[in-house]
């Protein structure tokens, strides 16, 4: 009997049947991580806070396209985010509007709207080492020195700038303690109607059980930037800041840039034409989060972004970046999906068409001298000078120095 013959297979056939289920394979793999990756974040609440309207109590993305309305942007990865029109009220798109997440320190919002008012600018501080004391390890910081006078300015600009918690350590002492300032925060938050909204430390700091919300965020924002001196700190890029103090000498002074790189720019991000504000925030618990509000036209927009799961750098402005476009060009052209509703003691007073009762402010408001030359903002720059310092604003001049209040929702 012969033996069988040898079958001959050509060296492509063999090396393509190696290679292509290996090619196949690797997306599949890839796209098998990514599933799961997916799978084991958090996932939200099946019923939420229905402030605003029910259907920001829903989970998953909530918006109602007209027919020539834009679609929205493909890459968002944020946890919870919310579009607004921060005039109306409207509320644009929404995606887990009340999700209570750890909101880092945008909650210093809340912070500079209930005690701005309470503090002139002109006023100084020494500050002791008990009021540095119990500041948070691993803290942003502007540099405040203990034995060192301050302004409540220069304090603020530290805040806003900087999120320093230093500086927020220092003004919630002047503010009676921690403690009380954490209640005040605490009472402000539900007088605003941000109920998902629950304060722990004033700096936004890790701490248990201190969490907002991307609609929360919004409401604390748009609450503040009725106020012009929480709109020029939040729109102010670069300042100087005071330094050490020795005797005989003139003061040292350093710049400090503001951290928010929608209104800075970065290494791969443009400064957002007409941003305005508002605060970022960054935590081990919290990821990134992020509200800004920025104008185009007649339109002004508020937009919050919580905790994106995009791993490439500066998501959180990027995806803020992408839904404020959106927004901008779907505005007039979707049914809103709720609002943003008013203070409680405007809704029970029926102010339908009214603002919240302008804060009282023992000094009166900076002037800024703008001028016209460029800006990052793309409308221009303004420059204010407040107790000696200089102050460079990089954002809409309009709507930092338009008439406010804004109008609240109407009943």
């Amino acid at each position: 009997m012969s033996a069988p013959k040898k079958l001959t297979v050509p060296a492509a056939t063999v090396l393509s049947a190696v290679l292509l289920p290996a090619l196949f394979a690797a997306p599949a793999l890839a796209d098998g991580k990514a599933d799961a990756k997916r799978r084991s974040q958090p996932k939200p609440p099946a019923v939420m806070s229905s402030v605003g309207g029910e259907q920001l109590g829903k989970p998953g993305t909530q918006v109602k396209l007209g027919p020539e309305a834009p679609l929205l942007p493909k890459e968002l990865s944020g946890r919870s985010w919310i579009v607004a029109d921060a005039e109306s009220g409207e509320v644009l798109a929404a995606h887990n509007a009340h999700w209570r997440l750890p909101p880092a320190s945008t909650i210093k919002m809340l912070f500079a709207d209930t005690l701005l008012p309470r503090m002139p600018k002109t006023e100084t501080h020494l500050v002791t080492e008990d009021e540095l004391a119990d500041v948070g390890e691993g803290s942003s910081l502007v540099g405040i020195k203990e034995d060192h006078t301050y302004s409540v300015h220069d304090l603020w600009l530290g805040v806003f700038l900087r999120s320093g918690n230093d500086a927020v350590h220092v003004l919630s002492a002047m503010n009676g303690g921690i403690a009380k300032t954490v209640q005040d925060m605490q009472s402000h938050a539900e007088e605003l109607q941000a109920l998902d909204t629950r304060v722990v430390s004033p700096d936004g700091y890790d701490e248990p059980g201190q969490v907002s919300s991307a609609y929360d965020l919004t409401l604390i924002a748009r609450s503040g930037m009725q106020k012009k001196d929480f709109r020029e700190y939040c729109a102010t890029a670069s300042a100087t800041f005071p330094g050490k103090q020795e005797e005989g000498k003139k003061r040292e002074t350093f710049e400090i840039q503001n951290t928010n790189r929608l209104l800075t720019g970065a290494y791969d991000l443009d400064p957002y034409k007409g941003i305005a504000g508002v605060k970022n925030g960054n935590t081990t618990n919290a990821g990134s989060t992020f509200t800004g509000v920025a104008q185009r036209g007649d339109r002004v927009l508020l937009v919050t972004v919580m905790n994106p799961e995009a791993e490439e750098q500066h998501a959180v402005y990027k995806e803020t970046a992408a839904l404020l476009d959106w927004g901008f060009a779907a505005a007039g052209k979707v049914t809103p999906v709720g609002e943003l509703v008013g203070p409680k003691t405007a809704e029970a007073a029926g102010a339908s068409k009214g603002a919240p009762p302008s804060p009282r402010n023992s000094a009166p408001p900076a002037q800024a001298t703008v001028s016209t030359k460029g800006g990052s903002g793309g409308i221009g720059v303004a420059l204010a000078i407040t107790g000696g310092v200089l102050v460079v604003l990089t954002a809409g001049v309009f709507l930092v120095n338009r008439r406010w209040p804004l109008r609240l929702p109407r009943r």
